[in-house]
């Protein structure tokens, strides 16, 4: 699944203030809230096993990216957001890097191969050395979405 096809405009934070992974998720979540994509009686709930998937091991996956994601019986969509932190945000990620990235996803428990779908696509696409740098310089939400939209080279990078 194209990640872009999860995203609208309003689903992109370009400037994510927050210094530590579980003030992003509150703040992302939040987000989603204000933009109507997440029901506010569902943000303790959806905070909590998003929390809890975090202990469980990091979301921070390396190149600066990290994919926090949970399950949640009170979807019946996934719902998706992308953040980009210039400052970055400590993830504990596995290459000890900050994070600039995040994509933050919720999934109906009942979709469980979408889920891993979902994951390794997003992971696929920011391994990619081009596409990290593209979103590091974009300006506006819907650059972001065409980024995700097209089909990247497969060039690989260092960093």
């Amino acid at each position: 699944m194209k990640l872009a096809s999860l995203l609208t405009p309003d689903q992109v934070i370009l400037d994510l203030k927050a210094e530590v992974c579980v003030d992003a998720m509150a703040c992302i979540l939040d987000h989603l809230i204000e933009k109507k994509f997440l029901d506010k009686d569902l943000r303790d709930e959806v905070y909590q096993a998003l929390y809890e998937r975090e202990q469980q091991i990091s979301t921070g996956i390396g190149y600066g990216v990290a994919i926090p994601h949970a399950f949640s019986e009170s979807v019946d969509h996934v719902i998706a957001a992308f953040a980009r932190s210039k400052e970055g945000v400590e993830f504990e990620s596995i290459d000890h890097a900050p994070v600039n990235f995040i994509v933050l996803f919720i999934v109906p428990k009942k979709a469980y191969n979408m889920h891993l779908q979902t994951l390794a696509a997003i992971a696929k696409m920011f391994n990619n050395c081009e596409v990290r740098k593209r979103l590091a310089e974009v300006t506006t939400a819907e650059e972001v979405l065409d980024i995700f939209a097209s089909r990247p080279s497969r060039t690989h990078c260092e960093k």
